[in-house]
């Protein structure tokens, strides 16, 4: 079975997409993003699935991906912020390298902006937000074999710290 050389778990904005394709490059291998894969399954972006099909749908779309992520990939595996909410995604990722994406609400925002493209966070986004990454937060840090925080920190510094706790 193949595994990836890490996963990335984080809150909206925590920088798993830009963090893990830097990553990626570092470690000379391949990024792979389990909403880009929902996408490429339903043939449409996430926000009209959330709209055409409702959250439920999405989710199972979102397991059915990082089960498959996770047997398949040998690279840099992100996985979407609310990945973590299923329990038998929690239980896959026992085993794995998973490397916490730690941000905070202010810088969160500023890098997600307020709700642009973004479906859980359309109404009320700072809120919502700030409600998401509360309820989610002991989740990343049960998976979790190493948390990084990213908060005033650039891509490259981050994909860097990660590289070095990879090393055995």
């Amino acid at each position: 079975m193949t595994k990836p050389v890490c996963v990335l778990v984080g809150a909206p904005g925590s920088g798993k997409s830009t963090v893990g394709a830097e990553l990626a490059t570092l470690l000379g291998v391949g990024f792979r993003d389990t909403d880009t894969d929902i996408e490429q399954m339903a043939g449409k972006p996430i926000p009209e699935i959330f709209i055409d099909e409702g959250e439920a749908h999405f989710r199972a779309l979102e397991r059915a991906a990082v089960l498959a992520a996770l047997t398949s990939h040998p690279g840099v595996l992100a996985l979407g912020g609310g990945a973590i909410l299923a329990e038998e995604n929690r239980a896959a990722l026992v085993g794995h390298t998973v490397v916490h994406l730690s941000v905070e609400l202010t810088d969160a925002v500023k890098r997600v902006g307020l709700g642009a493209g973004r479906p859980l966070l359309s109404v009320n986004p700072r809120a919502t937000l700030k409600h998401l990454m509360d309820q989610r937060r002991p989740l990343y840090a049960e998976v979790a074999t190493a948390t990084v925080v990213t908060d005033g920190r650039a891509p490259e510094e981050i994909a860097a710290e990660i590289v070095a706790l990879l090393k055995p």
